[in-house]
């Protein structure tokens, strides 16, 4: 399906309108971007937003909002911040079986099938289980509730971020900047600054706390603990239960035998072979996509 200018612009505008009550963020926004509110069409708008938080903006034309993308180097009040190396590798910081492990969650085409609204250039990798788990994720988040229909598979992972994330040592401003770039991916596509700060609002108080109480997310499921700041400089939630979470450990940095290349993991002290792609690889793949598309001058897309 192909996206025109005058579509876009269609869209910003309806968007720029009060969502309805009892309307979820995913339905409403669905619609005014895709005109039909399909399971389809809600994973395409899920793909559409995290690819763009992740990658940074790719897609012509859009609201005219910058968005550098979770890959990027940036700054939250001057503190920098880097979480490229979670993804490709080059920390021990992934849980697997409650061991920390080196998982290269690039492996399948890097930014490039971001670019064409894709998770990866195959469905056996770790970036497509990443990604995919990202849209699925999500769209509970905010809402899609034809979620579950063909086309759009509910999400099947884990719902204790807490221990997910309890080798990255995640700080406040690596969690910050995360959810800033969701927010901004949000608000490229026309999502208004009321919407755009619910959703920031919802990621940093169920994730951004250290110590949070367990919650159900979504609420279907057992209340798992959420936090993913989980460093000393994490704001302490309120009614904070600690007990409820595991020790954190800060990440190593990666050797050869601490690596996954490929969809395979390798445990530290396994032997293992070098990453299949470097920070510096990744880093230039992904400034050099968004140079293309730019200097490219795509003003529509398909999708």
């Amino acid at each position: 399906m192909l996206y025109s200018i005058p579509t876009i612009a269609a869209f910003a505008s309806l968007a720029a309108a009060q969502r309805p009550n009892g309307t979820s963020i995913c339905d409403y926004y669905t619609t005014a971007l895709l005109k039909n509110n399909t399971a389809v069409n809600q994973m395409t708008l899920l793909t559409l937003l995290v690819n763009t938080a992740v990658i940074g903006n790719y897609t012509k034309p859009n609201v005219g909002i910058t968005v550098p993308g979770i890959l990027a180097k940036g700054k939250v009040n001057e503190t920098e911040v880097d979480l490229l190396p979670y993804f490709i590798g080059g920390l021990v910081s992934s849980n697997r079986g409650n061991k920390a492990v080196s998982v290269n969650f690039l492996d399948d085409g890097g930014a490039v099938p971001l670019t064409l609204n894709k998770a990866a250039n195959g469905t056996n990798s770790a970036q497509y289980r990443l990604l995919t788990h990202l849209y699925e994720y999500f769209g509970g988040l905010l809402g899609c509730s034809l979620q579950g229909q063909d086309g759009y598979p509910k999400y099947a992972g884990s719902n204790n971020m807490g221990s997910v994330h309890k080798f990255m040592g995640l700080s406040h401003a690596e969690v910050t900047y995360f959810i800033t770039q969701v927010g901004l991916s949000a608000a490229s596509f026309g999502v208004t600054t009321e919407d755009v700060t619910a959703v920031g609002t919802a990621l940093n108080e169920a994730f951004g706390y250290i110590c949070s109480p367990p919650a159900s997310i979504p609420a279907s499921e057992p209340k798992e603990p959420q936090a993913i700041c989980q460093a000393d400089d994490c704001p302490l939630a309120a009614n904070a239960q600690c007990s409820a979470y595991d020790k954190v450990v800060e990440p190593a940095t990666a050797t050869s035998s601490a690596v996954a290349t490929g969809s395979a993991t390798k445990v530290a002290g396994q032997s293992g072979g070098p990453m299949a792609t470097s920070g510096a690889e990744v880093g230039k793949e992904v400034g050099g996509v968004m140079g293309v598309v730019a200097a490219a001058g795509v003003f529509a897309m398909v999708l």
